[in-house]
């Protein structure tokens, strides 16, 4: 019988080592037996709480997701300036955490989209991330511009922010937090000022 209590424990232990797995190996090649003997647990724990591999990547990914949204509404809550641009640049921090662009996070991260385009479970879970980024970015701007104009930047912002990432994650370098964040508040600002960057 289970220990009362030890379902957060096991299941935390089973997403950290799936991060570890994805970051050494890469999704494909990160077996159940793999992830179980990081986690100091029987193969039979993952089946028991995620059913499978890819029940234990939804759940690493929601476990990424809900660090990402942790990390925007801090920034956001931490505002004295509620101006669409502080706003807006507040969510792209949020974007560009740490716990978002370490290797473990950004490697799982490409695994998930990559299984999200077979995977109608990690495609909806895809989906409802994309359309929260969408919508946070769009109301933003709507606060200043015209909503077909938001919507436009917001688009832009959303694709600046993820090809940003993509193209970190590719190199295999460490992200620029710094050049990605100084880009993004250069389209920012174009944006709110109603013209397009050159």
């Amino acid at each position: 019988m289970p220990k009362v209590g030890m379902q957060p424990i096991r299941r935390q232990q089973l997403i950290d080592a799936t991060l570890a797995a994805v970051n050494e190996v890469g999704m494909h090649d990160a077996t159940i037996a793999q992830i179980a003997r990081r986690a100091g647990v029987s193969n039979g724990i993952i089946s028991h709480y995620f059913k499978d591999k890819n029940g234990l990547l939804e759940a690493t990914m929601r476990y990424l997701i809900s660090h990402l949204g942790e990390a925007v509404k801090l920034r956001l809550q931490a505002l004295s300036d509620q101006s669409p641009a502080s706003r807006l640049q507040a969510i792209v921090a949020g974007n560009f955490d740490d716990s978002q662009i370490n290797s473990a996070a950004m490697k799982t991260w490409l695994a998930f989209w990559a299984s999200s385009l077979h995977q109608p479970q990690l495609n909806r879970l895809q989906q409802v991330n994309g359309r929260r980024l969408y919508s946070n970015l769009c109301a933003e701007f709507s606060r200043q511009l015209p909503k077909a104009q938001a919507r436009l930047a917001a688009k832009g912002l959303a694709a600046l922010i993820d090809g940003l990432w993509l193209r970190s994650a590719l190199r295999g370098a460490a992200f620029n937090q710094t050049q990605a964040i100084a880009l993004t508040t250069e389209y920012i600002t174009f944006q709110l000022r109603g013209q397009t960057p050159p």
